[in-house]
């Protein structure tokens, strides 16, 4: 160990704190208060200021040579599911098979289909007039399903790639992308049941939220030009295309079955986004009486919103690459190697500290990642894909009012400050223990 690993680490907390000062007290833009925080770093340990630049320079390209690719083709797929009014028709069918009795179910499993391709708020849009109008014809607390979709929509997003924040934590811990999906869809199904239907059902008694004013005015002013909605099993194929892709490439790669170099062409996450994102311009688009004119502004348009994402991920994976040239990375592996305290924890705490610090669990998931990826390099008996969960689920814990989705909920459910904490904070948390229980139990039962 080199002898001043004390104070590299020292350096790197210090570097930390400069991050969240930046961030919270400066409001410095996340993507310039990484960039200055890993120039910091580097310069203070001692590196060569033209190696500090290459250090940002390397983690920066390394961290969006595969994210950028598959976070940009996600938001495409995205984009012509909601234009199409698919995601509506999936949710209204299942209410159809679900029954009124069970609506809350069906709402939990509309909104966790629709949300593995779609960003939480795009999500919430696209179902919120659901909950609404389930609220108005059972007379309910809107929380009775308002919880479920807020619940599937938030874990999904935080733990399922192509989501950027869990997409971007499998490539700076060097995951594997398909375990990653099938991991993170594992642990994020009882996570949503958990907080949508048992809490959800258990504060809907104690919190009786009516149907708020904006519901009203939005079906007055609502109206939509796509026609008719494309049919359920379309939907459902295009949502789970990808994931078939890269899942079947996974199980043939343990094989020798011939096609297999075929096959793991195709279901590698590029190729499979690929294919269904061009399906989805068909289907979604001109065969819905789309332009191609029309179809190349919306994928145009899709990537707009991404672009502050791919920045700050870049400049995660630049903050990760800072840290493993400057030796702090290294030398706290070796110590974290040697002690008894699993890298799990470590990982969780981290990120849940930079959530409820400064708000945006993308923020927090990429940071931490970043932070931990260099110390959990090596280490034996742990798979990168459970840490990725670790990070996930603490990234995810405790939104409150510096995070814009608290605010979104509050304005939407019509609720007051102290009503959104006791029922979308409070969920927040209980899955995010919850969902981290559940990886340490995985990791005591599987782990090496």
């Amino acid at each position: 160990m080199p002898a001043n690993g004390p104070y590299l680490i020292a350096l790197t907390l210090a570097s930390i704190g400069l991050l969240l000062f930046l961030i919270l007290v400066v409001r410095l833009h996340a993507f310039l208060a990484l960039l200055l925080s890993s120039m910091a770093l580097g310069l203070a340990a001692g590196m060569a200021p033209a190696q500090v630049l290459k250090s940002v320079q390397t983690g920066f390209g390394e961290a969006l040579g595969f994210i950028a690719v598959v976070v940009g083709l996600g938001a495409m797929i995205g984009r012509f599911l909601e234009h199409s009014g698919g995601g509506r028709e999936l949710a209204d069918w299942l209410l159809e098979k679900f029954g009124r009795d069970r609506a809350a179910w069906a709402v939990l499993t509309a909104a966790f289909l629709v949300g593995l391709p779609i960003f939480f708020e795009v999500g919430f849009i696209i179902l919120v007039p659901i909950v609404w109008n389930l609220a108005r014809e059972s007379k309910r607390s809107l929380l009775f399903y308002g919880m479920p979709m807020t619940a599937a929509l938030t874990v999904v997003h935080a733990l399922v790639p192509p989501h950027p924040a869990p997409a971007a934590a499998a490539q700076l811990l060097g995951a594997d992308l398909g375990r990653s999906i099938l991991y993170g869809v594992a642990v994020s199904m009882p996570m949503a049941i958990l907080g949508g239907i048992f809490y959800g059902g258990w504060i809907s008694k104690r919190l009786n939220i009516p149907v708020p004013e904006m519901a009203r005015q939005s079906a007055e002013t609502s109206s939509t030009d796509t026609g008719s909605p494309p049919p359920v099993w379309l939907v459902i194929l295009i949502l789970l295309m990808p994931v078939i892709f890269i899942f079947a490439a996974t199980i043939f790669e343990m094989t020798d079955a011939p096609g297999k170099s075929i096959l793991g062409f195709f279901g590698h996450p590029f190729t499979a986004l690929t294919v269904t994102t061009l399906t989805a311009m068909i289907v979604f688009g001109s065969a819905r009486g789309l332009s191609r004119d029309r179809i190349a502004i919306m994928a145009t348009n899709s990537l707009a919103p991404i672009g502050t994402l791919l920045v700050i991920m870049g400049g995660g994976g630049a903050f990760k690459q800072v840290i493993v040239d400057s030796g702090v990375g290294p030398y706290a592996g070796k110590l974290l190697a040697s002690s008894n305290v699993s890298p799990l924890i470590v990982a969780y705490i981290i990120a849940a500290a930079m959530r409820v610090a400064q708000g945006s669990a993308t923020v927090a998931i990429i940071t931490a990642a970043g932070i931990v990826a260099p110390l959990v390099k090596g280490l034996q008996g742990y798979q990168p894909e459970m840490i990725v969960l670790a990070v996930a689920c603490g990234g995810t814990i405790l939104s409150h009012v510096n995070d814009a989705g608290f605010w979104m909920v509050k304005e939407y459910f019509g609720m007051t400050v102290p009503q959104t904490l006791r029922s979308w904070t409070t969920m927040k948390v209980i899955v995010s223990v919850f969902g981290f229980g559940l990886v340490l139990a995985a990791q005591a039962v599987f782990g090496g």
